[in-house]
């Protein structure tokens, strides 16, 4: 069995293709028994969608490869912690483990802000294991945002007539 951090490769080179689509850079791999079962980027600029995050296109796409909702015995590799919305759809699809690369200090539901995935109340807990490739993972956020920083004051320099 291959280790986390060749998944989180995976992963991150998901992410780029986000990166090369101007969106945020994350990307999302499911495992099962060793097995690529899903891949997956963020879309949610490229199609407009608020779902449109990495891990829950990589959970769709799962459901459908297995022909199962419940994704037991798998494990989510993802270059962002994952957020409330992506945490419920992890904990509802029954994902045994999932494994992430940066923290999200403004919605990391994975252990930052809170942790849903090992909620006790609820009926099923994912275990979880942070920082697998951290710096990799966050150097591509830290470097996206820059970049669109830098395109929005090259912008408004334009708009203010100087150069």
């Amino acid at each position: 069995m291959m280790s986390d951090e060749y998944y989180m490769k995976l992963a991150i080179e998901e992410a780029k293709k986000a990166t090369d689509l101007d969106e945020v850079p994350i990307g999302a791999v499911l495992v099962l028994e060793g097995e690529v079962i899903a891949k997956a980027h963020n879309l949610r600029e490229t199609q407009q969608r608020s779902i449109a995050h990495a891990e829950l296109l990589a959970i769709d796409k799962a459901c459908k490869r297995i022909g199962s909702w419940r994704l037991e015995n798998t494990t989510l590799y993802v270059t962002l912690e994952p957020c409330a919305m992506c945490s419920g759809a992890i904990v509802l699809s029954r994902v045994s483990r999932v494994v992430f690369g940066a923290r999200d200090p403004k919605g990391g539901c994975a252990g930052t802000l809170m942790n849903l995935l090992e909620e006790q109340r609820f009926n099923h807990q994912a275990e979880v294991v942070p920082g697998v490739c951290e710096e990799e993972c966050g150097q591509l956020l830290r470097s996206f945002f820059k970049e669109i920083r830098r395109k929005k004051k090259e912008a408004k320099k334009g708009t203010n007539g100087t150069t």
